[in-house]
């Protein structure tokens, strides 16, 4: 797969004088690629991007070594967004939507009705964690919002916004107590850091390189803003993969079906739109254990 450019990016940033940090990300060549490969309609184009940023903002966040899937399902115009990040910043998505449904549908709560958002933390070591909240924000970043104020002890917010050819985010958390022992300082605090957040416009979001926007919205508080760091598009699927799907069928259903196919099977990732092809050969050696790493010799 090709990388994106080094456009996208996510960055820290902390309070020194208060136990808020936050994080902001940029992406646009990851976002780019997500768009190239299904020609998504604008309303569907810009969730996708929200959920892409969302995605990026959380790896920043959480440390784990594995992959963050994120999935929202509705029986709307769009049943299904899904980003998938790991923990090496690598992200990949997809969406679902039924065309004829999205006529005039441009809201949260129109393009995706009834829906649920589903957090899921796959480590390499360890257990598998997910979390599910009704998707029942104005907007995806209030959807968010709901699901940590329901799972975390700690204040969290999202801003989101992506126009199809960028997609922003910054994200607000509180921290454990240690710079303000007082509860009442800490909250008044938390209060006015988001309130100042609450000024952001969309536009400034998507238009703003990230120290003009703290510098806009915090000029009075000490922020310090740390090293970018890089993500990119990257796919994960492989003819290995897909052979996997294959070889759960059993031998004696795989071979039927590459009959039924006319000679060879086809496996498409739904990410990339990569196309893997397996013939009566490729089959045989699968089961034979010989792997299918190489088409079989006999296509070309």
């Amino acid at each position: 797969m090709s990388h994106s450019l080094p456009s996208d990016f996510s960055q820290r940033f902390i309070f020194d004088n208060a136990d808020v940090r936050g994080e902001l990300v940029e992406l646009a060549g990851s976002y780019a690629e997500v768009l190239a490969r299904h020609p998504y309609p604008e309303p569907v184009a810009r969730l996708l991007g929200e959920f892409m940023a969302a995605a990026a903002l959380l790896v920043g966040t959480l440390k784990f070594d594995g992959l963050l899937v994120l999935q929202a399902r509705s029986d709307g115009p769009i049943p299904l967004l899904m980003i998938e990040c790991s923990s090496e910043r690598e992200i990949r998505g997809l969406a679902r939507y039924n065309g004829e449904q999205l006529a005039g549908a441009t809201q949260l709560g129109e393009l995706m009705p009834g829906g649920t958002l589903a957090m899921t933390i796959d480590p390499r070591r360890g257990k598998r964690y997910q979390g599910i909240v009704e998707l029942d924000g104005q907007t995806l970043a209030e959807c968010f919002d709901n699901y940590f104020s329901q799972s975390e002890q700690l204040g969290t917010r999202f801003w989101l916004q992506a126009d199809g050819e960028q997609a922003r985010g910054l994200l607000l958390q509180q921290l454990p107590a240690e710079q303000q022992r007082d509860d009442d300082e800490r909250a008044n605090h938390w209060q006015h850091v988001l309130a100042l957040a609450e000024t952001l416009t969309g536009a400034e979001l998507l238009g703003l390189d990230n120290e003009t926007l703290l510098h806009r919205l915090y000029h009075e508080e000490a922020v310090r803003l740390f090293e970018e760091q890089p993500l990119h598009f990257q796919c994960s699927c492989s003819r290995e993969r897909s052979a996997r799907a294959l070889a759960s069928l059993g031998e004696e259903d795989a071979l039927r079906l590459v009959e039924e196919q006319g000679g060879q099977v086809e496996i498409d990732c739904q990410f990339c739109n990569e196309r893997y092809l397996y013939d009566q050969n490729d089959v045989a050696q699968l089961f034979a254990g010989g792997g299918v790493e190489a088409p079989s010799e006999t296509r070309h």
